[in-house]
């Protein structure tokens, strides 16, 4: 299964990964905000790191041990956000 569009597998397909960038720091918080109210509803939480104007994501499922059908749609969550 391909990763997501704008998505790129990991560790040999242990995770996907993708950067977004903003205009300025609000902007990039901001859609770190929609992104944290959709991973509490769907009880499923991206690894981010934020740094002013981009948003760096690694999805993976820790209890089995890669990429999972949760991710992927994580991932296309995102991306629709």
């Amino acid at each position: 299964m391909s990763a997501p569009d704008g998505w790129e597998e990991e560790d040999g397909g242990k995770a996907l990964v993708r950067s977004f960038k903003f205009k300025d720091f609000s902007e990039a918080f901001g859609f770190l905000t929609r992104v944290a109210l959709h991973a509490e509803k769907v009880d499923h939480h991206p690894e981010f790191t934020s740094v002013w104007n981009r948003v760096d994501f690694r999805l993976t499922s820790h209890d089995a041990g890669g990429v999972t059908e949760r991710d992927r749609k994580l991932a296309e969550a995102i991306n629709a956000l």
